[in-house]
């Protein structure tokens, strides 16, 4: 390892398994000091231990690493009060967060009750808000700047079927994120996002995720994306969403079409219909 992140303080969320315990070890390996947080609930929200947390902190400090575990709730005020605490207790200081816990609650938005709707958007929408807002205070005072990476889906930016509350809350994420880099560039601090497609127990059922093994979409693809954008490497880069899909790197854009001006005044329905081939071409 190149020791990307000496020196550096990380707190990573939902770091117990999957595409967050990864970013936890290669960070570790890179130099930096970690907060391995994670409720320890399954996929879908339930249960509770520190089985994993502490899983991750045994294997990072195995290989010679330093970490702390941390078992909060990032949807709550205290949680999120708590994870930043933990870190500063530890270590006296935060340069980088990846906010990464999660779950799932799949279901046609028909079928969605009041409660999985909810509970998905807490964790991730509300989770990254509340995380985002406690550790960027702590950058501002600090004075030096830092690095946020949130994490969003391409079920948040394109749409996925059965997913309505999950996408609903991951482009949250997205306007969340781009809000972020402009409020917070004025303290040195970057925001980006990540887009990851990986074969993790929270996806490994989906059918997109079919003919597709750990090998070739693994979780561990996505860690080196994080650990770039938590690095001073991109310390001139912000606002911007990284598509990750096992080896493919890429970036998603918002577009606007060129439109078309009507001259006189509003529109009618019908005059839209007719142009709508022109008004929509990108």
């Amino acid at each position: 390892m190149s020791g990307l992140l000496e020196g550096k303080v990380a707190i990573i969320t939902g770091a117990g398994a999957g595409i967050g315990r990864e970013h936890a070890l290669l960070f570790a390996k890179e130099g930096a000091k970690v907060v391995v947080n994670d409720l320890g609930s399954d996929r879908n929200g339930g249960g509770k231990g520190g089985e994993a947390a502490d899983k991750t902190v045994a294997d990072i400090k195995a290989a010679g690493g330093d970490a702390v575990a941390n078992y909060d709730n990032v949807a709550t005020r205290e949680g999120a009060d708590g994870i930043v605490w933990t870190a500063l207790n530890k270590y006296g200081k935060i340069d980088a967060l990846v906010n990464n816990a999660g779950i799932l609650r799949d279901k046609t938005v028909l079928n969605l009750s009041e409660q999985e709707w909810d509970l998905v958007v807490d964790v991730h929408l509300k989770g990254t808000f509340l995380v985002t807002q406690a550790v960027a205070r702590v950058m501002k005072a600090q004075g030096k700047g830092g690095r946020i990476v949130n994490t969003t889906s391409m079920s948040g930016l394109v749409g996925n079927f059965g997913q309505g509350n999950y996408g609903a809350a991951k482009g949250g994420i997205y306007s969340f994120t781009r809000v972020c880099s402009m409020e917070f560039a004025r303290m040195g601090v970057t925001v980006n996002a990540i887009a990851p497609v990986a074969l993790t127990r929270m996806t490994s059922d989906l059918s997109m995720m079919k003919g597709f093994n750990n090998e070739n979409l693994g979780p561990q693809y996505i860690a080196p994306v994080a650990a770039f954008l938590a690095s001073d490497l991109s310390a001139d880069i912000t606002g911007q969403i990284v598509g990750v899909q096992g080896g493919k790197v890429f970036l998603y854009k918002m577009l606007e079409s060129e439109g078309v001006t009507r001259e006189g005044g509003p529109w009618s329905p019908a005059e839209i219909k007719e142009k709508w081939a022109e008004i929509s071409k990108v």
